[in-house]
This record gives C-alpha cells, sequence and structure tokens, in this order.
C-alpha cells in the first residue's frame, strides 16, 4: 500500500533564464507521519524546495502531490500547510494565545473551538501557563515553541520548518531539537525540516534528503547516509571522514544486506578488506573509512597497517582524536583513553579497520585497476 503523503515530482525551479536552476528535475516522496530532513549547504535548493511545497514560491516545471492530489497550483492559503520560519514571524503587539489563534482566525474557526484547539496546542508544547504573554517577554526556545504551536493548531497537512534552530544558542539547540521530535512523534504529523546542520539532520529525521547544487545526492535512513554513503560529496559533507583511492582486486563473497566483501589495495599502503555493492572488482574507487572505526594502536600490530607520525592529539575525556601524518595523507583516527597516558606528538602509530567498517563509494569509479 502507497503511504506517502508527500511526493514531489521533477520540480524544477529557474530563477531566470540562462541561469543554472536553483532546483534541478528533484523528486522524492515522504511516507506520512515521518520527518525528512532537506540537508545541504548554502545554497543547494533546500529552502526553494520547502517554500515551492509550501506554494510560497512558483516551480518552473514539476509537480507536488499530497495525499495523492497534484496541488503545483493550488494557492498557499489553499494548502492547509503549517510553516516554522527561521525567525519565527510572531507577532509582538498580540499575546501567547493571540499568536497561536492567528491561523484559526484566518479559517473562521469559532471562538469556542479557537479556545480549545489553542489550550491544546499550548499543551503539547508545554507552554500553556504562558498563554498571556507577549511575544518580547518569552526566550528564544519559548518562541520556537509558540510558533510551531501556532503550526500545529490549524491541523496541517504537512508541517514544513525552515531551519527553525539556526537563531538559538548551542546548548538550547540540542534541547529544542529534542522537543520538536518529541512534539513531531507525538502528532504524527509528516515534515519536512530545512537545514545544514548534520547533527540535527542525523539526530531528529526519519530519512535525509542530502542535497547539493539542486539535486539530491542521497536519500535515505540516516544510519544508511553515515555509513553508506554513495558519492564522494555525502561521505564529505556529513560527519568526518577518511577518503583512500583503492584498486578493487577482488571479490571475496557476499557480506551483509546484499553488499559483497572486497580486497583491495589502497595507495600503496598494503591490501585491506573493504565492502560495497555488487560488480566493483577489477576498478579503481575511493573508499570511506570513518574516524571512529580507524583503529589506531601505538605498536606495530601483526596484521596489516598503515604507518603514520601523530600530529595532532585532542583529549575528549571517553577518547583521544588524532591526527595521523602517513606519506602526503593525513588521516583522523580515534582511541580510547587510558590509564597509561595520551600519546604525544610525534610518536608512531599504526592505523587499520575491519573490512566490514571501509565501504566502497559507487559513485567513484576511477577506471580499471593496473
Amino acid at each position: 500500500m502507497n503511504t506517502s503523503k508527500l511526493s514531489i515530482i521533477d520540480l524544477t525551479k529557474r530563477y531566470a533564464p540562462g541561469l543554472d536552476p536553483a532546483v534541478d528535475c528533484l523528486s522524492m516522496s515522504v511516507q506520512e507521519g515521518h520527518l525528512v530532513a532537506l540537508l545541504g549547504p548554502s545554497g543547494c535548493g533546500k529552502t526553494t524546495t520547502l517554500r515551492m511545497v509550501a506554494g510560497l514560491m512558483d516551480p518552473t516545471a514539476g509537480s507536488i502531490m499530497v495525499d495523492g492530489k497534484d496541488i503545483t497550483q493550488t494557492p498557499v492559503h489553499q494548502r492547509g500547510m503549517g510553516m516554522v520560519f527561521q525567525s519565527y514571524a510572531l507577532f509582538p503587539h498580540m499575546d501567547v494565545a493571540q499568536n497561536v489563534a492567528f491561523g484559526l482566525q484566518m479559517r473562521k474557526v469559532g471562538a469556542k473551538e479557537q479556545a480549545r484547539r489553542v489550550t491544546e496546542a499550548l499543551d503539547l508544547v508545554k507552554l500553556g501557563h504562558l498563554a498571556s504573554r507577549r511575544v518580547k517577554e518569552l526566550s528564544g526556545g519559548q518562541q520556537q515553541r509558540i510558533a510551531i504551536a501556532r503550526a500545529l493548531v490549524v491541523e496541517p497537512t504537512l508541517l514544513l520548518l525552515d531551519e527553525p534552530l539556526s537563531n538559538l544558542d548551542a546548548k538550547l539547540r540540542e534541547t529544542m531539537r529534542t522537543e520538536i521530535r518529541s512534539i513531531q512523534q507525538r502528532t504524527g504529523a509528516t515534515t519536512l525540516f530545512v537545514t545544514h546542520d548534520q547533527d540535527e539532520a542525523l539526530d531528529m529525521a526519519d530519512r535525509i534528503a542530502v542535497m547539493n547544487a539542486g539535486i539530491i545526492e542521497q536519500y535515505g535512513p540516516p544510519s544508511e547516509v553515515y555509513e553508506r554513503p554513495q558519492t564522494h560529496f555525502v561521505a564529505d559533507f556529513i560527519g568526518q571522514a577518511n577518503f583512500f583511492s583503492a584498486a578493487v582486486l577482488s571479490d571475496d563473497g557476499a557480506a551483509t544486506d546484499g553488499e559483497r566483501s572486497y580486497t583491495v589495495d589502497v595507495e600503496g599502503f598494503g591490501r585491506f578488506g573493504a565492502v560495497g555493492a555488487s560488480g566493483l572488482a577489477g576498478s579503481t574507487h575511493e573508499i570511506v573509512v570513518r574516524p571512529h572505526r580507524l583503529k589506531a594502536v601505538l605498536r606495530q600490530p601483526a596484521g596489516t597497517a598503515i604507518e603514520g607520525v601523530i600530529e595532532r592529539v585532542s583529549y575528549t575525556g571517553d577518547s583521544l582524536s588524532l591526527g595521523v601524518r602517513a606519506g602526503e595523507k593525513e588521516l583522523l583516527a580515534q582511541m580510547p583513553t587510558s590509564s597509561s597516558g595520551i600519546p604525544q606528538i610525534g610518536e608512531k602509530a599504526y592505523l587499520s579497520w575491519d573490512a566490514a567498517d571501509a565501504f566502497i563509494i559507487p559513485g567513484t569509479a576511477q577506471g580499471g585497476t593496473q
């Protein structure tokens, strides 16, 4: 059964003839009840996509479907969507309850029903006790929750959030992303969330659409996007990463989840294991190893390892982050802290990884092996 709440089909936005499109033939589907993050750098087209879904901007081409109905030409006020802007856009001359009730008034909802729904919405965001406060008397986090209550009170077909955490300090951002996720899960509101912050996307989303130059480079669950990036851009944009050019020498059989195990020759450092899609043997690709998957030891191990010299050490409490120089590469690794002390700059380190922790990026073919 198709449970897609939102379907975007070949959506394109070109601001002027001759310019590269801000959004280029973008297609994606959002399941009912999911929170989907549009993640990418500034100028990648994520906010433009959100504004077209909201009806605040007309697409150049393509279509937008909600519950199987084409709403591409439907005016913004008839789409029934709730939107939270980066600036929250609350009315300073109104109190909290009046701000939340505004959308209901525009829809000519009766006074008794308005009062009931405003009370429920404020209780949902745990701010019922502030109903009579003025906006200027609220903290940033409180203003954000009021903006969410105002968006939810109209029982929207979709909840659209445009970087709502960017104006908050770091500690409050962490608290509020937990709050937003909790509210979204309790209400079951299908949500599109625009952010440039990878931690927000990984923490909050059911699915992440990683955008770059107007296209979606990868769309999937957070763990898949992080652990199994399909392009160099995705691997580099989300989290820290070590990249190697690797000649894929042999297919060593099935791994897990439909992947294959391979032996790869890594830039003259030796032969290691890696996993990837089928059919990669005989070609050269990039492989990615996340720093927390790159094992660092100070004594040469029995197996194959990359020898390097420690150039940077960062102590984070339960682990150490190391910058290790190996030839012309600086590699990032992590190792647990121990009572024996902290490694010193200038010491040798030996780096290796388990085969399952090195992923062959499919979108990086560089030709045949030598």
